[in-house]
């Protein structure tokens, strides 16, 4: 392991490793990211205020995850898959063109978009949710539209008749969507109703429309229908996508972005 890592990125690895291992000890964490057992009991400290391991005697134990039609909220999402999620928004931006007007849908995944866009000076960008929204004025430059509507505390995001409304009033050049679950047969969807409903009206106002998530996504399915695969026009994930997975979408005909963690870590 590198020697050193930022606090949000360690954090983000030992939610990983405990996926993996189920238990970590305080010991084995601070060998392994080379830093004193003190600062290793803050991180489980809380990590444990937020709902995501069990303390124990000299270190912790995973929560079961949730089901995947459970609509998790976003602080709990945004540990999960955390370098793989930084890579896909870093190549996500890459399909982006001066001058363009992009919708950004809400998300963990999204966001790693919204902080990669730093080679633009011109864009309009349109999007549902607070944090992302928060993201894009900082480069202050940008010409910006929060979508209203009902906001989802769990997402962070805007939803309903109004913000589904006032969406209606732009024609975009590229929608990018964050999305919990894709299957070849079944495509994309969401755990949450009005997302999937606000999702739909993003693609129905988009020319393109491209969906960003980490590799775990792959052939799950959740409890509302966003699209069908062959109305994508873009899949940006990692490269943990199997072999066969990559067969079937080029079958499809549907463009296959694959970001490489491995040369991230280098």
């Amino acid at each position: 392991m590198n020697d050193s890592y930022a606090t949000k990125e360690r954090r983000a690895l030992i939610i990983k490793k405990l996926d993996a291992e189920k238990e970590v000890s305080v010991g084995q964490l601070s060998i392994d990211f080379h830093i004193s057992e003190v600062t290793i009991r803050k991180d489980l400290k809380e990590l444990q205020r937020r709902n995501l391991l069990i303390r124990t005697r000299g270190g912790a134990i995973r929560i079961p995850k949730m089901a995947n039609d459970v609509d998790a909220n976003i602080d709990h999402k945004r540990l999960y898959n955390f370098r793989e999620k930084q890579v896909i928004g870093q190549l996500a931006a890459t399909l982006i063109n001066e001058g363009e007007t992009i919708l950004i849908d809400s998300g963990t995944t999204t966001l790693e978009l919204a902080k990669n866009l730093d080679q633009f000076q011109n864009l309009t960008i349109i999007t549902n949710a607070l944090n992302i929204a928060v993201e894009l004025s900082k480069y202050n430059r940008f010409n910006v539209i929060l979508l209203g509507g009902h906001l989802r505390s769990s997402s962070l995001s805007t939803v309903g008749p109004l913000a589904e409304t006032t969406l209606k009033n732009f024609y975009c050049d590229k929608c990018f969507l964050g999305v919990d679950s894709f299957h070849i047969e079944r495509g994309i969807s969401t755990p949450n109703l009005e997302e999937a409903n606000i999702n739909q009206t993003m693609m129905d106002m988009s020319k393109e429309t491209i969906v960003m998530f980490d590799s775990t996504k792959f052939n799950k399915r959740a409890f509302s229908f966003i699209a069908p695969i062959t109305r994508l026009h873009g899949i940006v994930t990692d490269n943990g996508i199997s072999s066969d997975m990559r067969t079937q979408i080029k079958g499809l005909g549907v463009p296959l972005y694959i970001a490489n963690l491995r040369a991230y870590n280098q």
